[in-house]
């Protein structure tokens, strides 16, 4: 990786002859998604350890995630209007850093609610305005978008892989550190990445994505996205306490998170053949029961590593097709004016709303009823979205792409 950074272009192999900062834009997303794989599974884990009850943490991520419903949408409008995509993603990353700093102060429940919600306010900032830089150095090669996003996944199984380990031996008071020095290496590579020449995509305001959210097709996978997320709540908020409670210790549940992610990269490595032989409501109805088929596979075979391992191969079809779908449809059905709110409104309504509200409803499903039964909900919902998509999402014309 290290090496590779130094490289100002991508190789011809792996894009396309034209210019393409390749290593600059995969270092981004590399670093950006160590932080991921520090939060996600041990953030819980975490706050567990400091005493905080299953309702409490699920509130907690709720709240955290919550400001995915407002905060894109205007980072997105910023971007948007000001054409200043690389300003907003530094300042950005900055003030993370600042915000999420007030961990070290070990506040109660209300105090790391608004350390998070300050965190997760200028988080969402980032990503999204990074995606569409992404698509604009890409131009007409978007459909490799996923050869570049692939090393975000690698950066999360390296995290997860080694913090995982690494917590075998420290205590997990240490994990605010490790995601402070992840943050700070996110600073670094923003300052590597420059907006491409000639793109202009400001001034457009909120009359051409008002006009394109009219598309039925768009209206439905954000639809369908949204219950995808809310059917994760179960695993992104209690994968990991569901885990330990069953006595798997913190090297494996690195190991089961890593598991997911390599079939991730698996996805994102053929996605643009993918997409080019399957229709959008082919690939969208088969994450959907590909998913059912994950959750109930998880409540019901807990202490099966083989089966859990089976499970976890899921992550392929429910994060990475349908991700990379949804970053395909938004480019295609999002002009240059609308490209930032386009990817706001993804983030925010399908990543917000979907994940708060499933973090929600599993903390109060867990704390009655266990674990399993909140997986066997989340498949239930899965199944009826299948049926949903199957009556009523357009069919995309995939020579259009």
């Amino acid at each position: 990786m290290a090496a590779g950074m130094t490289g100002a272009t991508t190789p011809t192999t792996a894009l396309s002859s034209r210019p393409v900062p390749y290593w600059r834009l995969s270092s981004f997303y590399f670093f950006y998604f160590t932080v991921v794989g520090a939060q996600v599974p041990f953030w819980t884990l975490y706050l567990h350890h400091m005493g905080f009850s299953l309702v409490e943490i699920g509130t907690l991520t709720a709240i955290q995630l919550s400001t995915r419903l407002f905060a894109p949408n205007l980072w997105g409008w910023i971007g948007d209007r000001t054409n200043k995509r690389i300003f907003i993603i530094r300042v950005g990353a900055l003030l993370t850093a600042l915000a999420y700093a007030g961990v070290f102060l070990h506040p109660g429940f209300w105090g790391i609610a608004l350390v998070m919600a300050g965190f997760n306010f200028f988080w969402n900032a980032i990503l999204p305005q990074f995606e569409v830089i992404t698509l604009q150095h890409l131009k007409h090669d978007a459909q490799r978008y996923s050869l570049i996003r692939l090393w975000g996944s690698i950066g999360f199984i390296a995290s997860v892989v080694g913090l995982g380990w690494y917590f075998e031996h420290h205590p997990l008071e240490q994990l605010p550190i490790w995601v402070t020095g992840f943050m700070v290496m996110i600073m670094v590579a923003t300052v590597l990445v420059t907006q491409p020449e000639g793109e202009r995509t400001g001034g457009g305001g909120f009359a051409p994505f008002l006009q394109q959210m009219r598309n039925g097709t768009v209206l439905m996978f954000f639809l369908l996205c949204f219950l995808m997320q809310v059917s994760h709540g179960p695993y992104y908020a209690f994968f990991s306490i569901f885990l330990q409670d069953e006595g798997y210790s913190r090297t494996l549940i690195g190991g089961f998170w890593a598991i997911g992610v390599l079939a991730e990269i698996g996805v994102f490595l053929l996605m643009h053949r993918i997409i080019g032989n399957f229709n959008a409501r082919t690939l969208a109805i088969g994450c959907l029961l590909a998913g059912a088929l994950r959750w109930w596979l998880t409540g019901y075979f807990p202490n099966h590593t083989g089966i859990l391992v089976l499970a976890q191969l899921g992550h392929a079809a429910t994060f990475g097709v349908f991700h990379a779908l949804a970053i395909h449809l938004i480019h295609r059905f999002f002009t240059q004016q609308a490209s930032g709110q386009g990817q706001a409104v993804y983030s925010a309504f399908c990543y917000g709303a979907g994940n708060a509200a499933g973090a929600y409803l599993a903390g109060l499903i867990v704390q009655a009823y266990g674990g399993a039964v909140a997986y066997y909900a989340a498949s239930v919902l899965l199944l009826l979205s299948a049926v949903l998509a199957y009556f009523l999402f357009s069919r995309v014309d995939q020579t259009q792409r």
